[in-house]
């Protein structure tokens, strides 16, 4: 795994010059990368996502939204309508920041919230809310909600793939046989409540979904200032 992430990291470096070329946009995305790499393999690998990386990485993405601001015009249309008054630019850029970072972790927050009531039982950790408050203070209201429709999309999709590929190859077979024999169900149905259970690193698509949203859509802004005029 090390040569391979190594080298992801290194093409990733590469597509973001290309993209972006010798700007602020690019230090912005190369640091954000960096984090998102970390948190994807950590979480791949051993189901965590570490507060000493989401928390200083939601910081920095504060900090460099002042210099690089999402620009999705969140933050130009809440001061405008509400407050009738524009902070200066790089205070708009703090409050895009925020904005995506409270709009990420609370709408995983709640879909989380949402799962336990239904389910009864954990569906995330709050690892995966404080990486979604990193990522929103990087990308935005608009690139943050991308991101958990991406990330979760692609989540399901390979999670049914694994759960269906596990059942056909017979996980969880003799314990299955064992609790059947004890009047608990059918073998077939043991099995497939087993498989069932396994649970994928959320994580580690929603780090998957940041970067195909950092080269396919961060580039995008809303220009909202003619309306000044």
């Amino acid at each position: 795994m090390y040569p391979l992430v190594e080298l992801v990291t290194g093409l990733l470096f590469v597509g973001c010059y290309l993209e972006f070329g010798i700007t602020q946009a690019t230090i912005k995305w190369l640091f954000f990368i960096c984090l998102i790499i970390i948190l994807t393999v950590t979480d791949l690998r051993v189901r965590l996502l570490p507060d000493l990386i989401t928390w200083p990485g939601f910081a920095a993405g504060v900090v460099f939204s002042a210099f690089v601001p999402p620009n999705d015009g969140a933050a130009f249309l809440l001061c405008l309508r509400l407050f009738h008054w524009l902070p200066p630019e790089r205070a708009l850029g703090v409050i895009e920041a925020l904005l995506g970072a409270a709009f990420g972790s609370l709408m995983l927050w709640g879909a989380a919230a949402l799962y336990k009531l239904v389910r009864r039982r954990e569906g995330m950790g709050m690892g995966d809310v404080k990486m979604m408050a990193m990522a929103g203070a990087f990308l935005g209201i608009r690139n943050a909600f991308l991101v958990i429709l991406l990330g979760t999309l692609l989540g399901s999709i390979l999670g049914i793939a694994v759960i269906g590929v596990m059942y056909i190859r017979g996980a969880g077979r003799q314990l299955a046989e064992r609790a059947s024999k004890r009047g608990l169900g059918t073998v077939n149905r043991i099995r497939w409540v087993i498989a069932s259970q396994y649970q994928l690193p959320l994580g580690t698509f929603l780090g998957i979904a940041a970067l195909i949203v950092v080269f396919a859509f961060s580039s995008f802004s809303i220009d909202l200032s003619p309306r000044l005029r």
